[in-house]
């Protein structure tokens, strides 16, 4: 049987589109894991995407409530191109993730932000099943918004992580899918940011979210895919708006 790393390096060399004409991105993730300081650290690796080159990313938010997004793209590239009106900021700069087991890599932002984030993950029944279920599912089936927001509903309190949002708006005002295939709980974590400790992963008092993707209360790592709609500038907000002060 394949290992996590194996898996993710697979979704690496392997990456392709899921059909359409939206704006599509295909890799793996952290969809988000909430630590017991306040902090809240989340990652995307998408080595294809349909709207510019890879790219990897760390989202996070601060004690305050303040989100940043880091990524080695653009913020027209990047994450940000969806979620910037949700930020104070949004940073290019180097982002390294590096597998360090079959079950364990670590995410790094060097210079200023000097950021480390050390991750290891286990497979459980939960997550072994909604991995078995999830890639049995057709592509046009996770394309449809009525079943990801039911999955989403069902699949929150099944993965004790509160409330999951698999399909809805973002800060930007574009619709997203979000399509996960395989998942893993994250077993073990801890982070660093210029040196300030981040506690242990722990659900946050109050769950947070960007629009109506929900960051999970515990640490989910999903390989996968994501759509959102077709940038229009009569719609969407562009890449460099920010979350009002």
């Amino acid at each position: 049987m394949k290992s996590i790393r194996g898996r993710a390096l697979e979704a690496e060399q392997n990456a392709r589109l899921t059909p359409g004409d939206d704006e599509r991105f295909s890799g793996y993730g952290v969809m988000g894991l909430p630590f017991s300081s306040g902090y809240v650290l989340a990652m995307r690796r998408f080595p294809i995407t349909s709207v510019g080159p890879g790219y990897s990313s760390v989202w996070l938010r601060r004690p305050s409530g303040d989100w940043t997004i880091y990524a080695d793209a653009a913020p027209e590239a990047s994450c940000a191109r969806y979620f910037a009106a949700g930020l104070a900021d949004a940073v290019q700069c180097d982002v390294g993730v590096d597998w360090t087991a079959d079950d364990a890599f670590t995410v790094t932002i060097g210079g200023d932000v000097d950021l480390m984030w050390q991750v290891e993950l286990a497979s459980t029944p939960v997550t072994a099943a909604m991995s078995a279920f999830m890639t049995a599912l057709p592509n046009p089936l996770l394309a449809n918004k009525p079943f990801l927001k039911a999955m989403g509903s069902a699949a929150g309190p099944m993965l004790s992580a509160g409330r999951l949002g698999l399909a809805g708006s973002v800060p930007n005002r574009q619709g997203f899918r979000a399509k996960p295939r395989r998942m893993w709980f994250i077993s073990r974590s801890s982070a660093t940011l210029a040196g300030e400790d981040f506690g242990i992963p722990q659900p946050l008092p109050v769950q947070t979210r960007l629009g109506d993707f929900w960051i999970p209360q515990r640490g989910i790592f999903v390989i996968g895919s994501s759509a959102f709609d077709r940038f229009d500038p009569t719609q969407h907000l562009p890449a460099t708006a920010r979350k009002a002060a």
